[in-house]
């Protein structure tokens, strides 16, 4: 299935889970992570991803479609894969 994460987080917090959802997904966005995963696969980022955050207040939210061809993706201005960079 195809997901997109995006996330609100305290900046502490932000580091962890950028390298964690990187493991999992491309890094399109400053808060904005997707690609295709399994339901296992995403349960496992997720499950790692509620380890970390704050519950009480951060926000993850996810968004998932069946099948890619599902989406239409429209981009103003450059497309961004922050995957590419090497820090």
């Amino acid at each position: 299935m195809y997901v997109i994460i995006t996330y609100d987080i305290s900046e502490k917090k932000v580091s962890a889970v950028n390298k964690l959802l990187k493991k999992y997904l491309t890094w399109t966005q400053n808060s904005v992570f997707e690609g295709n995963l399994s339901v296992g696969v995403l349960k496992k980022c997720l499950m790692e991803v509620s380890r970390v955050i704050d519950k009480e207040k951060d926000s993850i939210y996810i968004f998932s479609v069946e099948r890619e061809q599902n989406i239409k993706k429209e981009i103003i201005g450059i497309e961004k894969n922050y995957d590419d960079i090497i820090l």
